[in-house]
């Protein structure tokens, strides 16, 4: 039942929009043309309309996981379900595989959320009188899939978030991070393309939350889907994010990994943001090691890995060999760098 993932076009990115804008108001496509794009937002107000999302340009990689970020009313939540055509965009184009979604009916957008696309938003949406087998299960009913074939993925996805021997329980004997878990389950019985998770463990307590980031961590390494993830949380980007926007008022204020954003932030309002986030937690050790010289040392880290993750390796440690993705070396990490690092040099 497993689909094969259309590819994008040479050199296209999975998912792409361009110039993108939302202005809820009547009419709202017509007063932005007469307004022009670098209207400010107050000028919209003065004519009854909110400019939710504004000249956004965005591309999001296969198999990256894009994570948009922002304060309550950035926007974010708008662009997302503007990014599926759950909310009409007043401009722009949203490209999913080389095809422009906003020259595509709402028939054919139907059949892509329901086939191309999964969606997990903060309310789990659970249905209350199916048990979490008929949950999962519900999406491949709704495609017209046969019994026994769906109630087989659902298993498979069930057990794939730690639910095995679950299926047979209600949403409502279940904990809350055990609903969301469903809700994941659920979303990803399509074997979707593309998955949107709007806010989806902000409702959870932090223990919890933990738990599920950890989760859908463990997830993304076995599917490896390309992920549109909404957050508010600085803390949850940089822990999941392979690429992050950050919104204020409508706009992509900066985008780039979570190292570029904390170490060069665009904007006194990046800076902000970014402020309290411990820079060993988001530097990757790649960025502050040094050429490999002397003598070689017998620990080994990977390149790749954030330096609050090798930290503990320094109590016994003086320097430690950096592996490439090859596993060759590439250089070497010394105890003074790490120290400097971690207080705030």
């Amino acid at each position: 039942m497993t689909q094969r993932d259309d590819p994008a076009p040479d050199g296209m990115p999975k998912l792409l929009c361009r110039n993108l804008w939302k202005i809820f108001g009547q009419n709202g496509a017509a007063t932005l043309e007469a307004l022009g794009p670098e209207a400010a937002p107050a000028q919209f107000a003065a004519r009854g309309h909110v400019p939710a999302v504004r000249r956004v340009d965005l591309a999001v990689n296969t198999g990256e996981i894009f994570v948009i970020m922002g304060l309550s009313g950035s926007g974010k939540s708008t662009l997302v379900r503007c990014l599926s055509r759950l909310i009409e965009p007043s401009a722009g184009e949203i490209w999913f595989n080389g095809r422009n979604l906003l020259t595509a009916s709402e028939s054919e957008m139907r059949e892509l959320r329901r086939h191309k696309m999964g969606m997990v938003f903060q309310h789990f949406a659970l249905l209350p009188h199916m048990t979490v087998l008929q949950n999962v299960a519900f999406p491949l009913e709704v495609q017209g899939i046969a019994r026994a074939d769906r109630e087989a993925k659902a298993r498979e996805m069930v057990s794939l978030v730690g639910l095995g021997g679950r299926e047979d329980a209600y949403p409502r004997q279940l904990s809350g991070g055990q609903q969301q878990r469903v809700g994941i389950a659920r979303s990803l019985a399509a074997d979707p393309e593309l998955w949107f998770l709007d806010e989806p463990f902000s409702a959870l307590d932090p223990l919890i939350r933990r738990e599920m980031q950890d989760e859908f961590l463990r997830l993304q390494s076995v599917l490896k889907k390309t992920i549109v993830f909404i957050t508010h949380d600085f803390d949850e980007a940089i822990r999941l994010a392979d690429q992050i926007a950050i919104m204020k008022d409508g706009l992509v204020v900066q985008s780039g990994t979570p190292e570029e954003i904390v170490l060069h932030p665009a904007t006194d309002y990046v800076a902000e943001f970014t402020r309290a986030v411990p820079r060993a937690k988001v530097v990757r050790v790649a960025s502050v090691m040094r050429d490999a010289t002397g003598p070689t040392p017998a620990a080994q880290v990977a390149a790749t890995a954030k330096v609050a993750d090798v930290a503990a390796q320094f109590l016994t440690e003086d320097s430690v060999c950096v592996l490439d993705a090859e596993g060759e070396i590439c250089g070497h990490l010394h105890r003074a760098d790490v120290v400097s690092l971690m207080l705030g040099g």
